[in-house]
C-alpha cells in the first residue's frame, strides 16, 4: 500500500466515526420532532455548502460545458433511477411506518461521493484533502443522525440502526480508496462529468429527502435558522 493511499483511509476514518457516533446518539437516544427537523436542516445546509464551496468551483474552473451537462444529467437521471425503481419494487410506497428507504439509498449514494471527494482531494494535494475531511465530518456526523432518527421513527429496532449507520459510514472508506488509487489520475471532461455528477447527486439528496423529511412538520425559526448555520459553518471551515 502506498503512503499516499494510507494517509487517505487514515483521515478518512474521521467522517466514518462520525457517521457511526451520530447514529449510536439518535439511536441510544432519538430526538423530538422539533430537534430532528432542525438536525435534517443543519444537514442540509452543509451538504449544500459542500456542493457551492467545494464541487462547483472546480466545475467551473475548466469551462467544460458539455462535460457538466452530461454528468449533471446522469446524476439526476441516477437518483430518480433509484427512485423509481423504490416505487416500482415497493409497494405502496414508504408509508408512514415504512423505513425511509429511498432516504436512507439516497444518502449511501452521497456518502459514497464524499468519500471519493476525498480521495480525490488528496491526490490534489494534503491542504485540500484535510480541508475537504473537516467539512465532510461534520456533514456526516449530521447525516448518521438524520438516517438514524429516521429509522428510529419508523420502528427500526435499536441494533439494526446501528448496523445501517455502520454500513453506510464504510461507503465513505470505499469511496476514498476508489478515489485516491482508480481516479486519482482522472483529468479534463471525465473529471468534469464526474464532480457534475456528484453536485447532482447531493442536490437531490437536499431537495428530495433531507428539506421533505424536515418539512413533515411545521417549520420554527430555530428549525429554519439551522439550515443556514450548516451552510454558514461548512463555509466559514472552507
Amino acid at each position: 500500500m502506498s503512503s499516499s493511499l494510507e494517509l487517505v483511509i487514515t483521515y478518512v476514518l474521521f467522517p466514518v466515526a462520525a457517521t457511526i457516533v451520530g447514529g449510536v446518539i439518535a439511536a441510544i437516544r432519538p430526538p423530538g420532532p422539533t430537534l430532528k427537523s432542525a438536525i435534517q436542516h443543519f444537514a442540509a445546509g452543509v451538504v449544500f455548502a459542500a456542493v457551492s464551496v467545494e464541487l462547483l468551483p472546480e466545475i467551473s474552473r475548466e469551462h467544460n460545458t458539455p462535460a457538466v451537462i452530461i454528468g449533471f444529467t446522469l446524476g439526476i437521471g441516477l437518483m430518480l433511477g433509484v427512485k423509481w425503481l423504490l416505487r416500482r419494487f415497493a409497494p405502496g410506497g414508504e408509508g408512514a411506518d415504512a423505513p425511509p428507504t429511498s432516504m436512507t439509498i439516497t444518502i449511501g449514494i452521497d456518502i459514497l461521493i464524499d468519500g471519493l471527494l476525498i480521495g480525490i482531494g488528496f491526490t490534489a494535494g494534503a491542504e485540500v484533502g484535510v480541508l475537504l475531511t473537516i467539512a465532510l465530518t461534520i456533514e456526516l456526523l449530521f447525516l448518521g443522525l438524520s438516517v438514524a432518527v429516521a429509522l428510529s421513527e419508523a420502528g427500526v429496532a435499536r441494533s439494526r440502526i446501528m448496523a445501517t449507520t455502520a454500513g453506510l459510514g464504510s461507503l465513505a472508506l470505499v469511496g476514498a480508496v476508489i478515489g485516491a488509487s482508480v481516479l486519482a489520475g482522472l483529468t479534463g471532461s471525465v473529471l468534469v462529468a464526474m464532480l457534475a455528477l456528484g453536485a447532482a447527486a447531493l442536490l437531490y439528496l437536499v431537495t428530495e429527502e433531507l428539506l421533505i423529511e424536515a418539512h413533515e412538520r411545521p417549520d420554527t425559526l430555530l428549525t429554519t435558522t439551522m439550515f443556514f448555520v450548516g451552510f454558514l459553518l461548512l463555509y466559514v471551515l472552507s
